[in-house]
């Protein structure tokens, strides 16, 4: 298990992906996941190691006490590599918070962020929540659409300066 998915097997028209998503718990995942994301959104969009100290809080954060009946999370792999994540953590009683949302560029095209929401919203409504919220920024474009995919609604926004760059938070919700 582990390591980058590989750009060129993952693009070849005859290859069909073995994908799996399961829970966030072999050695490495946590790591994984803050690098994944440090790297990714260095290389896409610029942003500077502020937004991997967060990913970092975020992972850490989840490691160090989560409510296994209350919050998850899960890696997606395409044949025993990992391609993908996400969170499902408590905002409150009764809302959930997806978090750090990604799919490595190299898995992009297998419908591997659709089935990782879809996940956590399973694990959402089946932990007794009545809404889910997340937070983005509006370049990831992508990302959105597999939100408004999903059923979320774009709730609020704010410009903001973070991690090097002048952006536009995006909060969305859903009902369960």
């Amino acid at each position: 298990m582990g390591g980058v998915v590989q750009e060129h097997r993952m693009r070849k028209p005859q290859d069909r992906a073995r994908v799996t998503i399961r829970p966030l718990d072999q050695p490495g995942d946590l790591g994984w996941v803050v690098m994944a994301h440090g790297e990714v959104y260095a290389e896409q969009f610029g942003w500077d190691t502020s937004f991997e100290a967060l990913v970092a809080r975020i992972v850490a954060d989840y490691a160090a006490g989560h409510d296994p009946a209350r919050e998850a999370a899960w890696i997606a792999e395409i044949h025993g590599r990992r391609a993908g994540c996400v969170v499902c953590v408590a905002a409150d009683e009764t809302t959930a918070k997806l978090r750090i949302l990604l799919v490595h560029p190299a898995a992009r095209g297998h419908g591997l962020g659709a089935r990782l929401v879809d996940t956590c919203l399973d694990f959402a409504r089946a932990a007794g929540y009545r809404r889910i919220t997340l937070w983005t920024n509006d370049v990831l474009i992508s990302a959105r659409r597999i939100y408004q995919a999903a059923g979320f609604a774009l709730v609020e926004q704010q410009r903001h300066h973070s991690f090097g760059h002048d952006l536009v938070g995006q909060n969305w919700a859903r009902d369960l």
